[in-house]
């Protein structure tokens, strides 16, 4: 995207040089060729473009394909709830602000929430996605090694909305995970 705003960017400064340095050369050109090409045509161009690499890049992150691991994510006020389908690794059921995943494979993460909208943001690993009381919006994070991810919650949702935040803990495949016997973490 920025190379593409970078040759946008160069070929009007160069329209607006040409009209500097030559006055007459752009009187020639008819209105309308300015008016279709200008304001229709160009900007359909490069909409269709942003659209042709957006939808496969939105796609990815949004965790359509294939067979993945799912966590389930459920915001309320304050704080973030995470299950697991077969429960947390080392533990059983659910486990209120530590999402455990896997390193170096994809998740997906189911987000819904109980109260109000929040969004589920974890700046290191992927992109912000709406947590909608009452809908289950998904996304597909992935973190290549192992360690520790800061998350947090990106839309207000009231007083408390500062410190709703939450930990990622990316284990090493084969670990028994965040609390598992002989674990350190």
């Amino acid at each position: 995207m920025i190379a593409g705003s970078a040759v946008i960017l160069s070929g009007v400064l160069g329209l607006i040089g040409y009209a500097f340095l030559n006055r007459d050369g752009l009187r020639d050109v008819p209105d309308r060729v300015w008016l279709i090409g200008g304001g229709v045509g160009f900007p359909m161009v490069v909409l269709t473009a942003l659209l042709a690499w957006a939808l496969p890049t939105g796609e990815s992150m949004t965790g359509a394909r294939g067979e993945v691991y799912e966590v389930q994510a459920e915001a309320y006020q304050w704080g973030w709830r995470f299950s697991y389908p077969d429960g947390a690794p080392g533990e059983t059921g659910s486990e209120a602000g530590v999402l455990y995943i896997p390193a170096g494979e994809p998740v997906d993460v189911a987000v819904t929430a109980v109260d109000v909208i929040h969004a589920f943001w974890i700046p290191r690993l992927a992109g912000k996605i709406d947590a909608i009381p009452g809908q289950t919006t998904h996304l597909r994070i992935q973190a290549d090694e192992p360690g520790e991810y800061r998350g947090q919650c990106a839309e207000f949702c009231g007083l408390g909305h500062a410190g709703m935040n939450f930990m990622v803990v990316a284990y090493a495949p084969g670990d028994t995970g965040a609390a598992g016997e002989g674990d350190e973490r």
